[in-house]
């Protein structure tokens, strides 16, 4: 049986919720990967730590977390709810927020690397040119670093797709407003609905598969190599 209207419901919110949490990762990940990729500071491995946390943590810890802290009885629901808006918890923002924590690691590990491996001449050779720090970032470390926002933004994005205890916990199972693809074909298999599961599967897999292949395939031509 193809897919029903709740399924393709479930994809858009799916593609959106990957697009949109990739570009605020990509957004907030750049600075904060620039400066771990330079920076000399003693215990800047405290920070990492935090950042790699969502790779060994269950996901229903860091989604249990966050909706403590945003549900109406935690700190940022209750400011929420003071502002006249209601809580974040089992709403699409919240999934956002959700998203963003969980697939932090994949997307600035791969920039703190790109960073980290421009070295140092190249930005010395733009500031003989009396290139401005910001200039030196711009025209220098970001087409230097070109394959790495490849890898973070590809990683992100197909994180996203595939994110279940997280999303589950901070937004419920919602029809039409919370509901991804992970959870509909989680319905399905609980429902022993096996053909519409397959669909589901086999489509996220493909295109999962696809993404991956594509960053391979561009990261190779970028740094000069043929198959």
């Amino acid at each position: 049986m193809m897919p029903g209207s709740e399924d393709l419901a479930a994809l858009l919110i799916t593609l959106k919720l990957a697009a949109l949490s990739t570009a605020i990762l990509l957004l907030l990940g750049t600075p904060l990967a620039w400066w771990l990729g330079r920076s000399r500071w003693r215990y800047k491995f405290l920070l990492e730590a935090v950042i790699a946390l969502p790779l060994v943590l269950p996901p229903t810890v860091l989604g249990f977390y966050l909706l403590i802290l945003l549900g109406p009885n935690g700190p940022v629901g209750a400011l929420m709810q003071g502002l006249g808006a209601r809580p974040l918890a089992f709403t699409f923002p919240g999934l956002v927020i959700g998203s963003v924590f969980y697939s932090m690691p994949f997307v600035v590990q791969p920039l703190q690397t790109a960073f980290a491996a421009i070295g140092e001449k190249p930005l010395e050779a733009a500031a003989t040119l009396r290139a401005a720090p910001w200039d030196r970032f711009l025209t220098v470390a970001l087409p230097l670093a070109r394959p790495g926002f490849l890898t973070a933004a590809v990683l992100g994005f197909a994180h996203t797709l595939g994110e279940f205890g997280v999303v589950l916990m901070i937004g419920g199972n919602i029809p039409g407003v919370t509901q991804v693809l992970s959870i509909a074909i989680y319905d399905h298999v609980e429902a022993l609905e096996y053909a519409q599961a397959h669909w589901l599967s086999g489509g996220l897999l493909i295109f999962s598969f696809l993404l991956l292949l594509a960053v391979y395939a561009l990261n190779r031509r970028f740094t000069g190599l043929r198959p």
